[in-house]
């Protein structure tokens, strides 16, 4: 053996006589009870961070843990598409190159994304296996396999059939840059300074940061407690405006803060998620004034006849404006019109922004929404009654929360890359659709259902699609093929979170398979505590609803890891932390063990940078002590008499075996992995081994039992190490696939 452990002499090496020896995938024994874990799948658009070494390390203590005592041990990898997130990634590369993807039908550049996404698949693939995840690849999945659409697209049909699923003009997250919508979840919130307008409302004075929603204002809303407007509450006003006066009336909402501003506020409907549920309560019309594309839409007041020249001149100088353009020439002429009382410039409130970082657009738009009363129910009296445990247990009012006030589910996005909707259109029959498609000189158009059958561009039209909009109570078929000649593909796609919320399901081959049959329900999910509301409840939700059965009896929730600086790691800060960097200098079983180590029952924790160069020195200190053992093999005595150190420390092995065992059933990863390093390092090595250098009376059969019981214990946690040391002092087997240590009876 080397003087010292040189981890890149052999990790490579080792995990490839795993894959090649079928160590990694079980077979299906009947009568005997197997342990799943599902990996949740990293994401397709990059490489993989330390939280994902995070959770691999944890999932694959389980995994070896559970194989090495003999259960029928499935880990069954897979990476997800990531809609919205890998488009985004995408569109950015394409902005590099001077393109958007405008420039593309739907169909080309599904095939350009899918292109992308490959490369970067194998790349995450093969970052699999370099931290030592002992995944069955056999059983490997993709949310884009064939199989895996056809399962959801089924359960949309079925839901669909049982009355689940509704489509509906709804308020939602909308980002104009991406031109999708986003789930209340995914949707993050930043501070920013944003001038406050106080803007006189007739009689009243009102404060807003967004005076250019104003045009489409339908109501002023009072706290009914305020006395200074119980007199106005049910009264209509002529309102003077910078293109003429609307007609406006005063209604009441006891969520209008009396101090905010001068306590009165406007209602815009179609731009304020607070204001739409308030103009349903009161029958208010809902009107939009910015278009998809974050524009400024004065078309309903250019067509107009008879209007006048100033207010024509002004709703053109607005129309077509980004927001925050047409904003500033707004100010400008409320000035003008003395409109304009004063403006508070360090206002600061809470701005929500998508996952690239855009500003949202509360928009009015048809989405496809799935009904969750009845599906949310079971889910939650899952984990009420126990059936399901959350670890650790004060995350569970987090999902007991989340489970109660969940919404109706807006589950389409406006997306290309995707699993696109299995929802067809005639254009016969809904004449009024609107679609957007290149035409073969590339010329981008937009035409009606009858406008496009009645320029015979249909095979135009289908070949070039880019989007197609249709207007609430059309008539759509439900297939999984087209249904007729003149029916065109919903272009919305479904949310990742309906599609990964089936992973369990779609994994295992649901619902006929022998897979399926065997490992279903799985044994525990495992992963970071911020998606519990996103993916966890979908997932409790779809296997319950799909199977009867909960998908999965134990939840472990992880932290997140951070920067060295304790705060979220960020390109722009440039405090992120690549996970290959220390791979190359310490070890994947220093990254992974260090970082194990370094979380706290799931709460959030800063890289442990020392943690790491830590536990390097100990996979040195375990060579170490091999090589030893190595080195006294063939001088120990035939005669072997067992002394008190061997009493002592064979006690000390017994404890820490009982020890492990139950850490890691109540899943403290962390401390399982101290105890051991603790025995090894200052028990067996520190005490034991010193005094065996000097004893009279060695025992090496005590020596090896606790080396090779130490290798045991240690592999889920540091499993290239151990193996290495395994194979060179050349015993039985691969480390991987042996028996995990049983408790010897002392006498």
């Amino acid at each position: 053996m080397d003087k010292n452990y040189d981890h890149k002499k052999y990790e490579k090496d080792i995990y490839r006589k795993w894959e090649e020896s079928g160590a990694f995938t079980p077979k299906i024994v009947k009568n005997k009870k197997p342990f799943t874990i599902i990996l949740p799948p990293p994401n397709a658009s990059g490489g993989m961070h330390t939280g994902n070494v995070l959770m691999i390390a944890i999932e694959d203590i389980l995994i070896r843990w559970h194989r090495m005592k003999g259960d029928p041990t499935l880990w069954l990898p897979g990476t997800d598409h990531a809609g919205t997130e890998t488009q985004i990634t995408y569109e950015r590369e394409l902005k590099k190159e001077g393109k958007s993807r405008f420039q593309f039908d739907r169909k080309t550049l599904y095939k350009n994304i899918q292109e992308f996404v490959f490369k970067n698949k194998h790349f995450i693939e093969d970052q699999i296996r370099a931290m030592g995840a002992s995944v069955d690849w056999t059983r490997y999945k993709f949310t884009l396999d064939e199989d895996v659409l056809e399962t959801v697209r089924e359960t949309f049909e079925k839901l669909h059939n049982e009355g689940l699923v509704y489509r509906d003009n709804y308020m939602v997250n909308y980002c104009p840059v991406c031109g999708t919508t986003y789930a209340d979840i995914e949707v993050s919130h930043e501070e920013k300074n944003d001038p406050l307008y106080f803007m006189k409302y007739g009689s009243f004075t009102i404060a807003t940061v967004r005076p250019e929603s104003k045009f489409r204002d339908t109501a002023l809303a009072v706290n009914p407690k305020d006395k200074r407007f119980k007199e106005w509450i049910g009264k209509t006003l002529e309102i003077p405006g910078l293109l003429g006066p609307i007609m406006m009336t005063v209604i009441p909402d006891p969520e209008v803060d009396p101090k905010f501003g001068t306590g009165i506020m406007k209602v815009t409907p179609a731009h304020d998620p607070h204001d739409f549920e308030l103009g349903k309560k009161f029958n208010l019309p809902v009107l939009p004034i910015i278009d998809l594309d974050g524009r400024m839409d004065f078309s309903w007041f250019l067509n107009q006849e008879n209007i006048d020249s100033k207010y024509r001149t002004r709703a053109e100088k607005y129309h077509k404006k980004k927001v925050r353009e047409a904003r500033k020439l707004m100010v400008e002429d409320l000035k003008e019109d003395g409109l304009l009382i004063k403006v508070d410039d360090a206002y600061s409130h809470p701005v929500p922004v998508c996952k690239a970082g855009h500003e949202i657009e509360p928009t009015v738009l048809p989405n496809w929404f799935i009904k969750v009363e009845s599906l949310k129910k079971p889910a939650l009296e899952a984990v009420k009654s126990g059936q399901i445990k959350i670890y650790p247990k004060w995350r569970e009012i987090t999902y007991i929360r989340w489970m109660e006030s969940m919404h109706d589910w807006a589950i389409s996005r406006q997306n290309v890359w995707g699993i696109r909707l299995p929802v067809w259109y005639s254009l016969e029959k809904n004449p009024t659709l609107q679609l957007t498609y290149l035409k073969t000189d590339g010329q981008r158009v937009l035409r009606s259902g009858q406008g496009v059958l009645s320029s015979k561009e249909l095979d135009e039209a289908r070949d070039g699609l880019q989007q197609l909009s249709a207007p609430i109570g059309s008539e759509y078929v439900i297939s999984q093929t087209s249904p007729g000649s003149d029916y065109l593909q919903e272009t919305d796609t479904f949310d990742t979170w309906f599609s990964s919320g089936q992973w369990p399901l779609v994994t295992l081959g649901y619902p006929d398979s022998n897979d399926f049959k065997y490992f279903y329900p799985t044994d525990v999910m495992e992963t970071a505590w911020e998606i519990l509301s996103k993916w966890v409840s979908r997932m409790i939700m779809f296997g319950i609803y799909l199977t009867g059965k909960v998908p999965f009896k134990d939840v472990y929730l992880h932290g997140i890891v951070r920067a060295l600086d304790g705060r979220k790691m960020s390109k722009s800060l440039g405090n992120v932390i690549n996970p290959e960097e220390y791979i190359e200098q310490y070890g994947v079983d220093a990254l992974r063990i260090g970082l194990v180590s370094g979380t706290a029952n799931g709460k959030d924790f800063n890289f442990p940078k020392d943690r790491v160069i830590a536990f390097r020195n100990f996979a040195n200190k375990v060579w170490n002590i091999a090589r030893f053992v190595n080195s006294v093999q063939g001088l120990a005595s035939s005669v072997q008499t067992e002394n008190e150190d061997d009493r002592l420390i064979l006690n000390d092995l017994n404890k820490l075996i009982k020890d492990v065992d139950r850490l890691l059933e109540k899943f403290r990863f962390a401390e399982a992995g101290e105890k051991i390093y603790e025995f090894v390092w200052h028990k067996f090595a520190d005490v034991y081994i010193e005094k065996y250098k000097n004893s009279k009376t060695q025992n090496f059969q005590t020596l090896n039992h606790v080396l090779v019981t130490s290798l045991k214990l240690l592999h889920p946690f540091m499993p290239f190490v151990t193996e290495a040391i395994w194979q060179e002092m050349k015993f039985d087997g691969q480390l991987i696939t042996a028996s995990w240590p049983i408790i010897n009876d002392q006498k």
